[in-house]
């Protein structure tokens, strides 16, 4: 139940923040806007305002907005038709730089939300920083350590009858020992000591020894600027991140291993699981990829919109209608292929893991 909520609120924040990006640009510029949903398949609950339908669909994963003129629209004999030329409200009647806004706005909210969400992360918890113990704050999977048997907040007293009262003694003596069996001793449940064996392994770019271990994180209170700043920092800092795996992917350098829906709904249970302020990361930096993504020129997308309208402000007329929503309901129909076969994949994930 918690990771169904889970799913629901981080799926239905970041696409309607990205959808109230759209709706609010849209009204700035006189634009019509015909309804504005939560979530998509059968209409659950409906409100009609003046024009606008606000409504509550089956399915809470998302939404949409729906602006006049923007696709071809059902008139009262069910023929598809695209919105008047004369009409002012039409969205293909605005300044192109207006129309330009109303599209970008999305992702630009979705990094709104992110360096909101960030900030609240920190003005909550605090900054972290990794503390000076000799206790262990986690572990990476597969590595020495963990396959030993050490778990998250261990003290690792002595290695090799060496004294390693920090974890700045402890990596020094771990880092000096490459393709080594060290002897550790370790302290569990209060004062409860033991002895591990552990052998290290040597890392290719410094030579120094490693288990795998990380040290527990301490979090030190912030002010609101000094949260704001790290809330900015963090999204610029992910932001870049995501931007360098991509390009990396595009371009072959690491293997393009994409998660899809399931696992992203397995990353969010874990995350809801691991406290409310996790969650809130854990949604700031899927809302930056869902705002990079966007941008991206594939039909269907945000970004293909922009293409078309630079290309309509060169040449001074924009293309016809009918062959732009081709290329964006082939887009359409080539993501969703994609996404079954991502999802296909997770799936196959899950059980090679079970």
């Amino acid at each position: 139940m918690l990771t169904t909520l889970a799913i629901v609120f981080v799926f239905g924040s970041m696409v309607m923040i990205h959808e109230l990006g759209h709706y609010t640009v849209a009204k700035w510029c006189g634009i019509k806007v015909i309804e504005f949903s939560f979530g998509f398949g059968p209409k659950l609950v409906g409100y009609q305002g003046k024009e606008t339908l606000y409504a509550l669909r089956l399915i809470p994963l998302g939404g949409f907005v729906k602006l006049h003129g923007m696709d071809a629209e059902v008139d009262a004999n069910g023929h598809a038709v695209i919105a008047s030329t004369h009409d002012p409200r039409s969205f293909m009647n605005k300044p192109v730089w207006q129309r330009m806004a109303v599209i970008v706005a999305g992702s630009i909210m979705n990094f709104v939300l992110a360096i909101v969400l960030f900030i609240s992360v920190f003005a909550y918890l605090g900054v972290p920083s990794p503390g000076n113990t000799n206790m262990i704050g986690s572990l990476i999977s597969g590595k020495p350590a963990a396959s030993a048997g050490i778990l998250p907040g261990d003290k690792i007293l002595a290695v090799n009858n060496e004294l390693t009262p920090n974890w700045t003694r402890l990596t020094e003596v771990i880092w000096s020992k490459p393709d080594q069996v060290l002897s550790l001793t370790v302290e569990r449940d209060a004062g409860k000591q033991q002895t591990v064996s552990v052998k290290t392994e040597k890392d290719a770019q410094t030579g120094h020894g490693l288990i795998g271990i990380a040290p527990e994180i301490v979090y030190t209170h912030a002010s609101i600027l000094q949260s704001t700043r790290y809330g900015l920092e963090r999204t610029l800092d992910f932001t870049k991140t995501i931007v360098v795996l991509l390009v990396q992917m595009i371009t072959g350098k690491i293997p393009a291993d994409v998660g899809g829906p399931v696992m992203i709904a397995q990353a969010i249970g874990e995350g809801a699981q691991q406290g409310f302020a996790n969650l809130l990361g854990l949604t700031g930096v899927l809302s930056i990829q869902l705002g990079l993504i966007n941008l991206f020129p594939i039909p269907a997308l945000d970004g293909s919109r922009l293409i078309f309208l630079l290309i309509e402000g060169v040449r001074g007329k924009p293309l016809k209608p009918e062959k732009e929503n081709m290329i964006h309901l082939v887009g359409f129909v080539l993501l969703m292929a994609l996404m079954i076969a991502v999802t296909y994949k997770d799936i196959l994930r899950l059980f090679d893991k079970a």
